[in-house]
Parts: C-alpha cells; structure tokens; sequence
C-alpha cells in the first residue's frame, strides 16, 4: 500500500491529500505530528530535508506536492489532475505555480513572521506579502470570472494548489469582498468532498496557526 507522510494542517499536505480522496486511492497515512514521534524519522530517511507531503510507493520515494501529483496520475489515470493535451497541461501546470508560489507562499511569509515572535517581527515583510498578496487576489478574480474550476478542464492539480493556498491566505489577507469572483471560487472548493474532508481533518488542529484562526471556515 502507498505510504503518505504528511501533517492535517499542512497546506501542502492538503494539496496531496485532495487528490489522493478525488482518486479514491488507499494509502497508509503517516501523520508526522508530534503525537506520533516514529513518523518524521521515518520520513527524515527518506528525505533528509524533512519537508512533507511526502509518498513511498513500491519502495520509492516522491516528494514535491505537484510532482506526487502527477505521479498519482500514472497510479489512477481518473479523473486526471494534468490533462493529457500539452496546452490545457500547460495552463494546469501554470496556476498550479501560481497558487503555490504567488498565494501560498506569501501567506507562509505572514505565518513565518507570526511564529518568529513579536521581538522578531518585521513589519516589512509583513506588508510586503500582504501587498503581493493584494495584487494576485485582482489578477485571480479577473481569470476566474467564467466560474467553474481554475481551469475548463474539470478538477485538476491547479485546483489541489488552490484550494489550501485560499483558505489559509484569507485568514491572513482578507479576500475583499469586492473579489466576488475569487471569494466565489475559493466557496466552491471549500464544498468540494475531497477539500471537505481535508477541513474537517484538520479542524482540531487550528490552535496551531500562531494568528489565531478564525471561525467562519
């Protein structure tokens, strides 16, 4: 059976996660909370870096959210999370970057702030994200306007970076309610079975997020 190493609050592991349950596929979930101390070793052995998600298979291990993705696609062909032609791919591929790299990112660099300590704090970096995270809200409600998913081509791997990228960049930088279109979206992710269930594994974690979470989601 397919091992997963990963965490319930982790957005990245969420990432994985979504599309493991869209593919209904078995694994054996290897929480690397500290509730479980055996874990992180384990995959520490596998990766020395210790970043998580991460998946063995068949005595392989694979690392990367985006790139245990794409192998799951070998795994279960359906439904597919990178379409087959190269051009709707591409444009997968594309704001699968963006979500990660433009909206979890910056929202990682708010948390971080958070979790160095007030003596450490550095407004800076703070508005700076926050500033970033302004401009790609804009952008993405622009791109978004037709509704649906990230892309026309069904539920993909744009869609797993989306859904935890928006859920925890709106704790925080609001989506302002003038985004209608991104906060829509971010609505229709958040009732997907696959991105439920990841909410609802990770609800008894939230005294986790240094910020504070908030209560509407």
């Amino acid at each position: 059976m397919l091992i997963f190493y990963g965490h319930p609050f982790s957005s990245y592991t969420w990432k994985a996660l979504i599309a493991l349950y869209a593919k209904d596929i078995a694994f054996d979930y290897r929480s690397v909370d500290p509730a479980f101390p055996d874990h992180m070793p384990e995959l520490t052995a596998h990766w020395p870096v210790g970043q998580f998600p991460l998946i063995v298979h068949d005595g392989t291990p694979y690392f990367e959210s985006s790139i245990i993705i794409e192998y799951l696609d070998r795994l279960v062909p359906e439904p597919r999370m990178v379409p087959e032609d190269p051009d709707a791919a591409l444009k997968v591929r594309l704001f699968d970057r963006i979500f990660d790299l433009h909206v979890m990112n910056r929202m990682q660099e708010v948390v971080a702030d958070a979790i160095r300590g007030p003596e450490n704090h550095l407004d800076i970096v703070v508005e700076q994200a926050k500033a970033k995270l302004e401009t790609v809200y804009g952008w993405l409600d622009r791109e978004l306007a037709g509704g649906g998913w990230a892309t026309p081509f069904g539920f993909t791997l744009a869609d797993c970076a989306a859904a935890p990228s928006l859920f925890y960049a709106d704790w925080v930088h609001r989506i302002d309610p003038k985004y209608e279109n991104l906060r829509g979206y971010r609505a229709r992710l958040l009732a997907h079975p696959p991105v439920a269930r990841c909410v609802e594994e990770a609800r008894p974690y939230r005294a986790y997020f240094p910020l504070g979470a908030p209560d509407r989601d």
